[in-house]
């Protein structure tokens, strides 16, 4: 999978574009900066974004070329983000270090994905905020139509209402729905597709 995504981020091109998720940058406003957590973050470009409005930012992702994009950004934007390469196994925060974590199409596999939620929320202040935008169940039939809306091929690496619910079972939900969205975000994220769009609060 790293293989996969160095090779993604290699192209001179951003894979998903400079500009911020739109679901995650209208909500990141809605809250006072502080640290914010974002784990899988590709390319940085929620990560600067937030960086920009004042937010200290933690990052990882999996994919070395990823952070090298990321940092290069984060230049071009005049911004600091810590950027780690690794994943929540070989990557430690202290707990209830953070005000926010921005979970942008971070699709881990099923077998882990629970555990990793559960850890990332253990990260979490008290009253802090989880945003979150991911492809749903349903997406398939949009990525079969239309492969330029990418996501996922496998069932099980795309989420559920219910999913959500279960993992994230210790939160307020200011936010949960599933929707058909338009997605026009680099190169590998155009057309129509259905996301899961989650904002939530530690109880």
């Amino acid at each position: 999978m790293k293989e996969f995504w160095d090779s993604r981020y290699s192209q001179e091109a951003f894979a998903y574009g400079e500009d911020p998720n739109e679901f995650f940058s209208a909500q990141i406003g809605n809250f006072a900066p502080g640290n914010i957590l974002f784990p899988a973050e590709g390319e940085g470009r929620n990560s600067v974004y937030a960086a920009s409005l004042g937010w200290k930012v933690s990052a990882f992702d999996i994919s070395s070329e990823g952070k090298k994009k990321a940092d290069n950004l984060a230049r071009r934007r005049q911004v600091v983000i810590n950027y780690q390469v690794g994943d929540l196994s070989n990557i430690n925060y202290p707990k209830e270090q953070f005000d926010a974590i921005g979970l942008i199409y971070a699709h881990f596999p099923i077998e882990v994905r629970s555990s990793y939620h559960s850890q990332l929320a253990g990260m979490l202040k008290k009253g802090g905020v989880i945003i979150l935008e991911a492809f749903s169940k349903r997406h398939l039939a949009y990525n079969s139509n239309n492969k330029k809306v990418g996501g996922p091929g496998d069932l099980n690496l795309l989420y559920s209402i219910e999913e959500i619910r279960t993992d994230f079972k210790d939160f307020d939900f200011l936010i949960l729905t599933e929707q058909e969205v338009e997605l026009n975000e680099g190169l590998y994220h155009i057309g129509l597709g259905s996301v899961i769009r989650f904002v939530g609060r530690k109880i």
